[in-house]
């Protein structure tokens, strides 16, 4: 009788710590910042700098996508015109551009790559600030 108890209260803890678990995970999915995959950092790489602002888009399509992996995206806000503020901890991490457009008045592009990995890398004028766009198609 005791191990039968004991038994039915051990499944419970398991099924409790199962369904945290599982609701920890469905989390993010349902934050303003799903997209990205480690919070707090840029690309998984380094700190989000002071003053920067991150932010997913809004969109259903676009979280399916990034959930489903058929996507990555990372956006941020910074003031002031500051095109290269992002780019540096990339090239740190071991990105290489591999092809850039210089900056035209409009925006910022390179496309940056480390092994089989590109990332398109968009910088572009907002207001008196810098909206910066990290993304890439699919899983590596």
């Amino acid at each position: 009788m005791r191990s039968s108890v004991w038994g039915a209260g051990l499944a419970f803890v398991l099924l409790v710590a199962g369904a945290a678990g599982w609701w920890q995970t469905g989390a993010r999915w349902r934050g303003p910042l799903y997209c990205f995959e480690q919070a707090g950092l840029v690309w998984g790489l380094s700190p989000i700098p002071a003053g920067v602002a991150a932010s997913c888009p809004e969109s259903r399509t676009v979280r399916a996508e990034v959930r489903a992996g058929r996507a990555r995206l990372e956006q941020f806000t910074l003031p002031g015109w500051a095109p290269d503020t992002l780019m540096r901890p990339l090239l740190a991490g071991g990105f290489t551009v591999l092809r850039a457009l210089p900056d035209d008045g409009v925006q910022v592009e390179a496309i940056l790559t480390r092994g089989q990995e590109r990332v398109l890398y968009t910088a572009a004028h907002q207001g008196e600030g810098t909206f910066v766009t990290l993304s890439r198609v699919g899983r590596d």
